[in-house]
């Protein structure tokens, strides 16, 4: 099963990734964390997450895979001079994991199951490559609760462009409030929820923050299925850029991101 991927991979989109590590992005999954256990991170995207996960769980293995054959490679560069002889990258299907029943300890995905057409199969898969006792675990946010300061059009506009964007392409924006009902329908008896946000409100996380998006709104390929879809043209895109750069730019700025987590044993 492919799946479309509503932002691609611009340079833009990869500076978001490369920001996230496992304390800002899976501090409810530290306690799992523990030396020796075995890891597969699904979408593990540019394996900054991936590589703090080798460092807690050394000399565990910690396998990331994505379907990005670029992705994959660009994950295996950046952390080659890393030291980490526990960890490894490869190019993988989440439908279809090339591992045999019960392979790892703990099984993990960020912001992956907002992007899929079918987030339950994805977790039944990723239950199926665990070892009894052991947990599935996803993060996901939930975009329908994001919170803008001060009150813009321009980036009111934004949110309801992004949710009809990333509904058309593929997934489901709004995934953090799914994730129990989605794990439930997957087969877990036990799930545990958390939930944590992103905020964004100093100079440097706005100038970021705003300064990544004003050029994502222009030039990733969130502009080019916005158009493709018939939902926007460049001088939307356009007033859509400057008031992220308006944003950013402005002392009084905030912006919150909500998120939903599930730990769910095996």
């Amino acid at each position: 099963m492919a799946d479309a991927y509503a932002h691609g991979h611009h340079a833009s989109v990869l500076r978001s990734h490369t920001w996230r590590t496992a304390e800002n992005s899976a501090a409810y999954l530290l306690g799992e964390l523990t030396s020796g256990r075995s890891v597969l991170d699904v979408g593990a995207g540019p394996g900054t997450i991936t590589a703090d996960f080798a460092r807690l769980v050394a000399p565990g293995r910690v396998v990331g895979v994505d379907a990005a054959a670029d992705v994959v490679a660009k994950a295996t560069a950046d952390t080659a001079s890393l030291g980490l002889e526990n960890l490894e990258f490869a190019v993988a299907d989440a439908y279809a994991l090339e591992y045999a029943d019960a392979s790892f300890d703990l099984a993990h995905a960020h912001q992956v199951l907002q992007h899929v057409t079918d987030p339950v199969a994805m977790l039944r898969e990723m239950r199926r490559v665990v070892k009894p006792g052991g947990a599935v675990a996803a993060r996901d946010v939930d975009y329908e609760g994001v919170i803008i300061s001060p009150r813009m059009p321009e980036l009111e506009d934004w949110l309801a462009l992004y949710l009809q964007v990333h509904k058309g392409v593929s997934g489901e924006p709004a995934a953090g409030r799914f994730l129990k009902k989605w794990a439930r329908e997957a087969g877990f008896i036990e799930v545990t929820c958390t939930a944590s946000l992103w905020l964004f409100e100093n100079d440097e996380d706005r100038a970021w923050w705003g300064g990544m998006w004003a050029e994502r709104a222009i030039e990733s390929a969130f502009a080019e299925n916005a158009m493709r879809l018939g939902l926007a043209d460049h001088a939307r895109l356009q007033r859509i850029a400057d008031g992220w750069r308006k944003w950013a730019d402005d002392p009084d700025g905030w912006l919150l991101v909500p998120h939903a987590e599930i730990i769910a044993t095996v």
